[in-house]
């Protein structure tokens, strides 16, 4: 009857809006065209610290906002900034054990390329692999996407470069990109910046300034502020940033926060 078929339809547009039915496989599209597992796992991404890169004139740095989970960890555990190869790091948002996962695939993929053709793996070429990789696990019932997105620093002949890898698959290069909790207010910041004429040596008051600005006391927990860079300070290797170099960012963006706060 048209009472019955009225029904039907109501409960189809309201199962393709709030995902029951449609979001128990990543094999199942919604009718309005929505793959809710692989929407899920960019939630996750979004409730981890926000994690910033940015590409500048000489290089490129990662910044982190690494949530202390419990005042019993030791300073410097549960990293979310990780080595890939000399050349290349990673920055993870979301669940870092699924993160963990993209970075040993990373790694494996450096290792493969430089044994079979003799030269560290270009930038487009591993951020390429890491984006088939991550969209290999949306296409099949029996696995599940990984709920972490990356943010990737390389530096090779092409120069600096930043890519960001998300759970569903999609890789694209930026001169600026942040995920997590806080990635549209930092977006917002970072667009402020001149990184075409932005050293890294600079850009490690303006990550800490990001990450710190975005960071909220009444809600959020403590943090630590991770930051890695590949540039000439580094021999365009991928470091952590020295602690002493840190602090002084830290401590130079935080005593600008709070005047800013003081004049508003």
């Amino acid at each position: 009857t048209q009472s019955t078929w009225g029904f039907l339809f109501l409960l189809s547009v309201n199962m393709s809006s709030t995902g029951a039915g449609y979001d128990l496989s990543t094999t199942t599209f919604s009718p309005d065209g929505r793959v809710f597992q692989v929407e899920y796992a960019c939630k996750a991404v979004d409730n981890s610290g926000t994690a910033v890169g940015l590409k500048c004139k000489d290089g490129v740095i990662l910044g982190v906002e690494k949530f202390v989970l419990s005042k019993m960890l030791v300073p410097g555990t549960n990293k979310r900034l990780f080595h890939v190869d000399k050349h290349i790091g990673m920055a993870m948002g979301g669940l870092i054990a699924d993160g963990r996962q993209l970075v040993k695939r990373a790694q494996s993929e450096a290792s493969n390329y430089y044994s079979t053709y003799g030269h560290p793996v270009p930038g487009k070429v591993i951020s390429d692999r890491m984006a088939m990789f991550a969209h290999a696990y949306t296409l099949y019932w029996s696995v599940r996407p990984f709920g972490a997105a990356a943010l990737m620093g390389v530096y090779d002949e092409d120069g600096p470069q930043l890519y960001m890898v998300e759970p569903s698959g999609s890789c694209l290069r930026y001169y600026g990109c942040a995920i997590g909790k806080g990635k549209t207010a930092a977006k917002t910041e970072i667009e402020k910046l001149d990184l075409n004429n932005l050293t890294v040596r600079e850009a490690c008051y303006h990550v800490a300034k990001i990450i710190h600005s975005v960071h909220d006391d009444t809600k959020d927990k403590e943090f630590e502020l991770e930051l890695s860079w590949i540039c000439p300070e580094s021999n365009f290797e991928h470091q952590m940033v020295p602690k002493t170099i840190r602090d002084e960012a830290q401590a130079r963006a935080k005593a600008d926060l709070e005047r800013d706060e003081m004049q508003d």
